[in-house]
């Protein structure tokens, strides 16, 4: 073969073959075939994309390209649960312990923030201690003692992709469907899980900002997901505002720790119980989702949840003494509030720009080496759909860079909309797809 030709091919708008594919990855991986070239591949199936049959293949060759994780010692129907990313997304921290306290056992591997999104991992790291670079071997056992482990991705891992993400990102060719869905499922995939629950996220602050680009993407994820073999379930979910108060790292650790200690906060709750029910669903405790929402609350109430969370913390070196006193964690040196000017209501929120300026704060990576201020970050006081009254703090910015607390709070006054109308809640989910399609959603009043 020749990867002129496979480049031609493509660019014609033609379908390659699993061996054809499996001939080019393999040689990137080994070096046989350098970056230019497949960057030409890359722009080729940006523009005209993937068949069904061609994602499959591409995902299970770099899931091949690695090591593939075999729980199957492991006691249980292996569920993990997968988002497209967001402003403020902290379900993870409460959805996974929860999912396990219900007996689903759930082997979470979880990546870092880029840009004006937040990552599960430099949420997790903000706790002392707290390791996300496990082995696959302490992985493994891990789950195996406490039903639950959370990292991020070993270097054994479909290191087809890690190679493949690295120059995507440096060519433009990122927002691909057939490439993320690719580079998420292969991940999946690999670290041994029976079935998977998605979080497809829509709106501004979403990656997907266009809602037919979403549902395009979980179709894809579903598809790849039950050629593989697996039982998977995405939701679409909005992201028009951050989702629940906090946006950082240890201030969303705080927050996911109050909701696991019983706290409703409604629309990080909502999105939380579906998928977790979901995910209970699938990991056959549950006749359904709806039953398995009310274990999930359950769990929550009964206090299990939050232990659970406790117990892998501490397994993956975390010291819990700060999730039990919180204020002996070390103080940023900035806290500024942003006053109301007017009365009215919260209409809207610019969410992404809110994303960038926590990202300004330290709170996220501007670039891949960017260090994180577990610190920094960004809390809400008001809602869409809250009143405001002059002099009403509409949010607290707590940062430790001298030089762009101010700024930032000038610059985050622009992004929240205030008028004289009061919004109506709106539902978080917007549809279920599965691999028979899509259909609309609405979550049963459980809470």
């Amino acid at each position: 073969m020749n990867p002129v030709e496979l480049i031609h091919k493509k660019r014609a708008g033609g379908a390659l073959t699993r061996q054809e594919i499996s001939w080019l990855l393999d040689g990137y991986v080994a070096g046989r075939i350098p970056d230019y070239q497949m960057s030409a591949f890359l722009m080729a199936v940006f523009f005209r994309g993937m068949t069904e049959e061609e994602s499959s293949a591409f995902t299970d060759v770099m899931l091949h390209s690695g090591v593939m994780v075999d729980l199957s010692d492991v006691p249980g129907i292996k569920v993990d649960k997968h988002s497209t990313g967001g402003v403020g997304d902290k379900v993870s921290l409460i959805l996974a312990p929860m999912v396990a306290a219900c007996g689903v056992p759930v082997p979470m591997i979880s990546g870092r923030g880029l840009g004006h999104t937040g990552g599960t991992l430099d949420k997790l790291e903000s706790i002392p201690g707290f390791r996300t670079n496990l082995s696959v071997e302490e992985y493994h056992k891990v789950i195996a003692e406490t039903g639950l482990v959370l990292i991020g991705p070993t270097a054994e891992i479909a290191p087809a992709d890690r190679k493949m993400y690295a120059l995507r990102d440096v060519t433009g060719t990122v927002e691909s469907i057939p490439l993320i869905a690719g580079s998420i499922m292969s991940k999946k995939l690999a670290e041994g899980i029976d079935a998977l629950v998605l979080d497809v996220k829509t709106g501004d602050g979403a990656f997907m900002k266009k809602y037919e680009d979403t549902v395009a993407l979980a179709k894809a994820l579903v598809a790849i997901g039950t050629h593989a073999g697996k039982r998977v379930v995405a939701f679409l979910t909005e992201m028009d505002q951050p989702l629940g108060f906090t946006i950082g790292n240890w201030v969303e650790v705080l927050e996911s720790v109050e909701c696991l200690r019983g706290k409703n906060v409604p629309d990080l709750m909502e999105v939380t119980y579906v998928l977790g029910g979901a995910m209970v669903w699938l990991g056959g405790k549950a006749r359904s989702i709806e039953e398995g929402m009310k274990q999930c609350r359950s769990a929550i109430w009964s206090g299990l949840a939050y232990q659970k969370f406790l117990e892998v913390v501490r397994r993956q070196g975390g010291d819990a003494g700060y999730l039990e006193q919180p204020e002996r964690y070390r103080k940023p040196r900035h806290r500024v509030d942003l006053i109301s000017k007017q009365n009215g209501y919260i209409e809207s929120f610019a969410t992404r720009n809110i994303g960038v300026l926590a990202t300004e704060l330290g709170a996220g990576r501007q670039k891949a080496a960017d260090v994180i201020d577990p610190t920094a970050g960004i809390v809400l006081k008001k809602k869409t759909g809250d009143r405001v009254r002059t002099g009403d703090v509409l949010v607290e910015i707590m940062a430790d860079r001298d030089a762009v607390v101010e700024r930032v709070r000038d610059e985050l006054a622009g992004c929240i909309t205030i008028g004289q109308t009061q919004v109506p809640p709106q539902p978080r989910i917007r549809a279920i797809v599965d691999s028979e399609g899509i259909k609309p959603w609405s979550t049963p009043q459980l809470y």
